[in-house]
């Protein structure tokens, strides 16, 4: 895969907005665990081999286990996730696949939402998951290359 564009040097002003908006997640209170799971999780459904790339090894630098990294995209079929990280799973997913759906995140995932996360958390989420949908379209268009970025700063 070739790249199309370096967004990061025709864009700067944009990509600093867009770090900008991750600053607020992470001083949201949102855990920082569920942070790392929304990003992996919507690269997923996403595509994006650079994204995916990026937050699994991040995740894992950060400390995360290799039984939970692996089973992102099994959530609901593992034992490896609190209450609170499966509601957040959920979350990412309804809102990442809303032309998918006939109710855009239905009321039953917001309740599940809101009995673990409170309002500070959520809008942190919400972010969270705008944040990482955004970046993964960003690289999808852009077909920036998983690793790419490794490559770039190892130079």
């Amino acid at each position: 895969m070739k790249r199309r564009i370096d967004i990061m040097e025709h864009a700067g002003e944009g990509v600093r907005a867009m770090r900008q908006v991750e600053r607020f997640v992470r001083e949201s209170g949102l855990p920082p665990a569920i942070f790392e799971l929304v990003k992996i999780r919507s690269s997923q459904i996403n595509g994006c081999g650079f994204c995916l790339d990026m937050h699994m090894r991040q995740a894992k630098a950060a400390g995360e286990t290799d039984e939970r990294l692996w089973s992102v995209g099994a959530w609901r079929h593992t034992p490896f996730f609190s209450d609170a990280e499966r509601a957040a799973l959920a979350l990412t997913e309804e809102a990442t696949r809303l032309a998918d759906r006939g109710e855009t995140v239905p009321d039953s995932v917001w309740d599940e939402a809101t009995r673990h996360f409170g309002e500070p958390e959520l809008a942190g989420l919400i972010f969270a998951i705008s944040h990482s949908n955004a970046w993964n379209r960003i690289m999808a268009i852009t077909r920036t290359p998983p690793g790419g970025l490794r490559t770039a700063t190892a130079s």
